[in-house]
Formats: C-alpha cells, sequence, structure tokens
C-alpha cells in the first residue's frame, strides 16, 4: 500500500489525531502554493492566460451528477446539523473590512486549527447564535453591494438551500425571486420553508445551468442576478455569463461571489478534496471574471478576507462535532449504514481543510471575491 492510500484509510477510520491532521493539511497547502508559483511575472500571466484560453474551449460545467452527489443531493438533515439557522452553505462574514469582529461574534471563542482555539464542549445553540449572525451579516452585504431593492425581479442562480432568496423574498415582500437549483433535495427543502413562513413571492426552478437554456418567458426580465458559490463549479465562464445577461434586464446587473486565490487560478484534478468533494471544480484566481466581459461588464470588485470562511468552516465543524446524535441518521441515510461512521470522518476533514485553506496566510491567500457586473443597453456582440 502506498504512503497516500495509507493516508487515506488512516482518515476513514478517524486514527490520526486532529492536530497531526490540521499538520498535514498545512503541509499540502505549501505544496500547492510551490505548485502554482512562478518564477517571473511574465511565467506567471502566461500561466493565467494559458489557462483562461483553456477555460474558453471547455463546456460550462464538467462532472455535474458527481459534483451533485457530493454536496447537493446529500440529505438535508446533514446539512441542518453542520449549518446556521438559515442554512447558507457559503462563506458567512465574522469580521469588518479593518478585520474587527462584527456586533454579535464574541471573537474570543469557536475558533480553531490556523485562526485561534477552540471552546471545548460549547454548546450547539452558542455556536449556532454566532454563525446566524454572521449568516445575515454577509447577506446585508449582498443586499448593499448588489443594490437589492423592494420590488425588483431577482434570480438566484445556484441558490444552494434557499438561504439567500428566502432571505430576500421575506425582506422584500414586493420582490419576485427565482430560486435556481440543479436538486430536486434543495427544491423540497426550500418549498417547505417559503410555506412555513407564508413567502408567496419566491418560486424554485430545477435544471443544469451547463445544459438549460434560458426560456423566451425569462429573458431579459430581471433586474438582479446573484449567485453565491456556484462559479467555481463551472469552466466556461463566457458562456455562463452569456446565460446570465440573457436573464438581466438592459442596465440589469449580476452580483456573483465566488472563492479565489489571488493570484493564479487552477483546476482541481487529483487528490482527496478532489475525489470526494470537489470533483470538476475550479479555483478561480480573484481577477478571472475580469477576462470575461464578452456580455457584461465588470463596474466593481471587493474582496473579503479569508478568514471569515476559515471561521465559518470551524463553526460548521464545531456545530457538527456538538451534533453528533443528530447527524447521524441523516448520515446514514445518505451514505448507507455500514459508512457512516467513515463519511462522519470525511467531514470532519472537509471542514478542517477548508478552514486551513481560508487561514493560510492571514486570509490574504485564499479568500472570498465580489464582483458586480451590469448589462450594457446594447449588446456587445
Amino acid at each position: 500500500m502506498d504512503y497516500d492510500n495509507l493516508v487515506n484509510l488512516l482518515l476513514d477510520n478517524g486514527v490520526l489525531p486532529f492536530p497531526i491532521i490540521r499538520q498535514g493539511i498545512r503541509s499540502q497547502l505549501r505544496s500547492r502554493i510551490a505548485e502554482i508559483a512562478s518564477t517571473s511575472l511574465s511565467s506567471a500571466y502566461a500561466t493565467k492566460m494559458k489557462y483562461i484560453d483553456l477555460l474558453r474551449t471547455r463546456p460550462i460545467a464538467i462532472e455535474t451528477t458527481k459534483a451533485n452527489d457530493q454536496h447537493y443531493e446529500v440529505g438535508t438533515g446533514v446539512l441542518q446539523a453542520c449549518l446556521g439557522r438559515r442554512m447558507k452553505y457559503s462563506c458567512c462574514l465574522y469580521y469588518d473590512e479593518q478585520g474587527r469582529a462584527l456586533p454579535g461574534i464574541d471573537d474570543a471563542v469557536g475558533i480553531l486549527g490556523g485562526v485561534g482555539n477552540a471552546v471545548v464542549g460549547e454548546g450547539v445553540k452558542s455556536i449556532e447564535d454566532r454563525i446566524s449572525v454572521a449568516e445575515d451579516a454577509m447577506m446585508e452585504n449582498y443586499v448593499e453591494k448588489a443594490g437589492l431593492r423592494d420590488g425588483m425581479r431577482i434570480f438566484d442562480l445556484g441558490c444552494g438551500w434557499g438561504s439567500l432568496s428566502l432571505y430576500l423574498a421575506e425582506r422584500f415582500p414586493g420582490a419576485k425571486v427565482t430560486a435556481f437549483s440543479n436538486s430536486r433535495t434543495q427544491k423540497v427543502f426550500i418549498d417547505s420553508e417559503a410555506g412555513k413562513k407564508g413567502l408567496k413571492n419566491l418560486e424554485v426552478v430545477t435544471g443544469d445551468i451547463a445544459t438549460w437554456e434560458v426560456p423566451v418567458d425569462r429573458q431579459g426580465v430581471y433586474d438582479r442576478v446573484v449567485s453565491v458559490e456556484m462559479f467555481e463549479h463551472m469552466k466556461n465562464y463566457s458562456k455562463l455569463l452569456a446565460k446570465v445577461a440573457a436573464l438581466l434586464k438592459p442596465k440589469g446587473q449580476a452580483f456573483v461571489h465566488m472563492f479565489a486565490h489571488k493570484d493564479m487560478p487552477y483546476d482541481f484534478e487529483s487528490g482527496w478534496m478532489t475525489e470526494h468533494f470537489f470533483t470538476g471544480g475550479t479555483m478561480p484566481s480573484l481577477d478571472l471574471m475580469a477576462y470575461f466581459q464578452e456580455d457584461l461588464n465588470l463596474k466593481r470588485q471587493w474582496y473579503v478576507n479569508g478568514k471569515n470562511y476559515a471561521r465559518t468552516c470551524e463553526d460548521w465543524l464545531s456545530k457538527m462535532n456538538a451534533s453528533k446524535e443528530q447527524i447521524w441518521p441523516h448520515l446514514e441515510e445518505t451514505y448507507g449504514k455500514d459508512k457512516t461512521r467513515m463519511w462522519f470522518y470525511r467531514w470532519q476533514v472537509f471542514y478542517a481543510a477548508c478552514a486551513e485553506l481560508f487561514a493560510y496566510g492571514g486570509g490574504e491567500t485564499w479568500g472570498v471575491g465580489l464582483y458586480l457586473f451590469e448589462k450594457p443597453e446594447l449588446s456587445k456582440r
């Protein structure tokens, strides 16, 4: 048995102590940094442009079935045992732009790994309260930066478990919100939550954006398209953004949230993360969207320090560990009883790996890019 297979076997059986696992993750991150490093700026740009040219030749997305199975058809109860009350399965906001903890966020607790120390035995409610504050803070950040207002028609592309769609439908009762998901599990959950809240201004549409063609009755009718952590599953951003443009009215705007490396885009091609959680995935660079403006104009861009995502993942991990009895039957239902323990350990490692990634370099190496595009009055093509 080779070294990698041995490590995977030990991880799947929960044998390795977490401090050792985290040291291994940090070693892998250093290897990744060395792998994507260039000897000169000219070499770096040549590598980046070669990758961008490659993206233009690809389909909108690859390995969509595997990616869906890995995250979006997972039993809802699995994620409910980890996420905040709004079920936001993406980076939440804990700190302001100066790195100060936001009101309602205790900066002394709930942190692990590369950014601090956890409170041993912290209860589920305490963890959930903190995540929920950070969920709302990030979604209010979207409202401000995307200029979302009551009365708008809004399309949430890749809506996940509906955290933003439900938030917007509730906050703006005069808006009409369309949530677009490729998951039947997510649609059932969102429809149920909308029913509980009595929301009549939210519809859920299912489809695969890679093959979905914008229907005539949806062309040019939306004031805003918002997309949170979906672009990382995509490849051909030219074709993807053409579909976004087709949805928007002239002068309508698209707001995108995606995680990114500060300099260099790359594919997830092999390794533990690729195999179990991110098959077909992309790590964009922060400037990647600037190269795909055939149909939309990039108006503004912001950076959210990676420590926000690191803390999000640490809180998800802490809540999962504190909710072991709750999550167990849902893991059994999703993966089968014979694989439940293995997948519990895998989700632990997944959250820890993501936390370490975004904490690396003080959150200035990997983080979150926010982008505001606008559709011109006249087509650019």
